[in-house]
């Protein structure tokens, strides 16, 4: 792989930065792909727009406002409150039919700059019960977007069975822990870094730093 393209789903936040620096190390040439689909915050798309230009990675931000319009929820809604799921019901968080539509245009767009690699973020491990997170999605898209394109796309999800601290200890081995820190944007408010806090994203952050954290202590 370190001969090939690869295109890096972006958000600007911990996990897909990770990834990022993970893609860097795999492939000779990494392309970042953002999708604005005027999401809660201008600021994430901002964020990738810094990370990616702190570290000279060529960036697409592609419009997808119309999921916007499809899918009303706390991602895409400031009047919807931001809460986790209760009683087997999903978060309000969850976009129906986001990474399905990422993915898909994220190999449209790989196929136009011959990159065979598609590398995204996403984690069955700590996945907040999004159906799209999941392994089997993956594996079943990749299939659909070779099918589709009569091409050899492979997807990679470098972070599908780490939990968040399993993570951090990723970005730190990749020698990007500070950075990933420092000027990730996970937080649902809007804030750079550590975040607000409180959120359910910034809970999840914060917990699996300080389990990493406290097992680095103990190495």
């Amino acid at each position: 792989m370190k001969k090939e393209k690869a295109v890096v789903v972006f958000s600007g936040g911990q996990d897909s930065t990770t990834c990022l620096f993970w893609a860097m190390e795999q492939f000779s040439e990494v392309v970042a792909v953002t999708f604005d689909y005027n999401q809660r915050h201008q600021q994430e798309i901002d964020c990738a727009k810094a990370i990616t230009g702190e570290l000279g990675i060529q960036h697409h931000i592609l419009d997808m406002s119309l999921l916007n319009q499809l899918a009303p929820n706390a991602l895409t809604r400031d009047d919807i409150e931001v809460k986790d799921g209760e009683n087997g019901d999903l978060p309000s968080t969850f976009v129906p039919g986001r990474n399905l539509l990422f993915m898909s245009f994220a190999g449209i767009l790989a196929r136009q700059i011959g990159a065979r690699h598609i590398v995204t973020g996403v984690c069955e491990t700590d996945f907040s019960g999004y159906p799209d997170c999941r392994d089997i999605f993956i594996k079943s898209l990749n299939v659909t977007l070779n099918l589709s394109m009569d091409d050899n796309f492979v997807i990679h999800t470098p972070l599908m069975w780490l939990n968040k601290a399993e993570t951090w200890k990723l970005a730190d081995d990749l020698g990007a822990f500070e950075f990933v820190r420092e000027k990730t944007l996970t937080c649902y408010n809007g804030i750079v870094s550590d975040g607000c806090g409180e959120c359910p994203a910034c809970r999840l952050r914060k917990n699996g730093l300080d389990e990493y954290l406290k097992m680095k202590e103990g190495l």
